[in-house]
């Protein structure tokens, strides 16, 4: 687990177009606000880097003490139209001074035209109903939920297994992390559903196998038939990486699924609307998911998220029987409405894609100065991560990780702690509206990071 120190440290100044550090880090005059915290809040909520946020615009975050960071977070994934954009703060305003604040599941106009939008964007849109929830993991709950359900009730009785992935992040509720790959994560639980099953992930890295066969095995090897399988969920790419399928994988995957009438459930809770290259990350591989669940990007601001699913499966619960309290929220809903139209009419999803290409290419420069520390740059569209190991092994480097992200923060490039099986990766996640110019210049400063920690 990464852990910063709140000793302020001084740092050599900095000042260009997107960055400016004038402070030590954490600035001293901020030591309060941690404390406070600290006694106020769990500790589990105290691990990222130590800067108080004040404001933020684009891909540009602020303290209260004129220091401004090049943002490399979104948030956590979420800002993908980038930070205070000013058509969503106008809508926002707009709503809160008509006074619907909160609707419950009573119906209003927002909500129906933003059910439309979001089936407009499913492979089918025929096909496919969208139900609007709160959290990325209320959103995968609600996955398994339907899926099980669909087994149980439409399919057959034998269906009672849920396959997922090793390595695999679904949310924190019980449901979800049943369904994660992590065990360390559910050690809380104590006595598992052994009906959620996990597989190894195709990463190419640490599972060198990448072949479908090794799937069929395992299930095989668990004593499990695919006649006995109710559903199956992957991230579009696995958080801890990004780890993306190979694109033979993903389409033998759809066509188990659809051989075996299994629901196929497709995570796109981190990897929606643009963040890829593409609207949703399982266009890349072709595939049409039976359940795709949203979340973070969605309104690149506020808490929405969203199941969009085959009709046949989002009609199983009568109404009344599958709402959510702030389902549908009208400030949330009215952010999610406008962010759509500004990611469309900014051309965010390509601006992804081109400026993708020249992350990686630069990541991949920075990789192979140092390719006895750095095991592998992994990304595609505007997410990316370096795997930072031990020299010469694969073994995750945790504190290393650490230590490159620590760097760039006191240069004032802002990432999220390090992710990864082991605490390894060092994400790469700006908002879509970041420039070519902005971008060059984060990866300037990665590379002096890199080069200072390693050397």
């Amino acid at each position: 687990m990464a852990k910063y120190s709140l000793k302020p440290v001084d740092v050599p100044p900095v000042s260009t177009k997107f960055r400016r550090i004038r402070t030590a880090l954490p600035v001293p005059e901020s030591l309060p606000i941690f404390e406070s915290l600290a006694g106020s809040e769990p500790r589990s909520m105290m691990g990222m880097p130590p800067v108080v946020w004040d404001r933020a615009e684009g891909f540009i975050v602020h303290d209260n003490w004129d220091n401004r960071w090049l943002d490399w977070s979104s948030g956590v994934l979420v800002t993908n139209a980038g930070h205070g954009h000013p058509k969503i703060k106008a809508v926002l305003s707009e709503e809160i001074q008509r006074g619907l604040l909160t609707s419950y599941v009573f119906a209003h106009n927002k909500r129906s035209q933003l059910t439309r939008a979001l089936q407009a964007l499913a492979p089918d849109p025929e096909r496919y109903k969208v139900f609007l929830l709160t959290t990325g993991a209320e959103a995968t709950e609600c996955c398994i939920k339907l899926a099980k359900t669909y087994a149980r009730r439409l399919s057959s009785p034998d269906k009672r297994y849920f396959i997922s992935f090793e390595g695999a992040f679904h949310g924190r509720t019980m449901g979800a992390q049943l369904a994660g790959g992590m065990a360390g994560q559910k050690e809380w639980i104590g006595e598992l559903d052994p009906s959620f099953i996990q597989v190894p992930f195709p990463d190419g890295f640490y599972n060198s196998d990448v072949s479908f066969d090794l799937f069929v095995k395992t299930l095989a090897q668990k004593g499990i038939r695919p006649d006995e399988i109710a559903g199956i969920i992957t991230e579009s790419y696995q958080g801890v990486g990004p780890n993306f399928l190979p694109l033979d994988y993903a389409k033998q995957l759809e066509a188990f699924c659809l051989e075996h009438d299994i629901v196929l459930i497709f995570d796109e809770v981190q990897a929606g609307f643009g963040r890829t290259g593409e609207m949703f990350c399982f266009e890349h591989y072709g595939v049409e998911p039976d359940l795709i669940a949203c979340g973070k990007g969605i309104t690149s601001s506020l808490p929405l998220s969203a199941v969009i699913g085959r009709t046949e499966l989002m009609d199983l619960y009568p109404p009344g029987s599958m709402t959510s309290t702030h389902s549908a929220s009208p400030l949330c809903v009215a952010a999610a409405l406008v962010n759509l139209k500004v990611i469309r009419e900014e051309g965010l999803v390509e601006n992804a894609r081109v400026l993708g290409e020249i992350l990686n290419q630069g990541l991949e420069r920075i990789q192979a100065k140092h390719p006895d520390r750095l095991g592998t740059v992994l990304g595609r569209g505007l997410v990316a991560g370096v795997l930072v190991v031990e020299p010469g092994t694969r073994k995750p480097d945790a504190q290393t990780a650490l230590a490159i992200n620590l760097a760039c923060f006191h240069k004032g490039l802002l990432m999220f702690a390090p992710v990864g099986i082991g605490g390894e990766c060092v994400k790469i996640a700006p908002p879509l509206c970041i420039t070519e110019e902005a971008l060059f210049e984060g990866i300037d400063v990665l590379a002096e990071a890199v080069d200072q920690v390693l050397a």
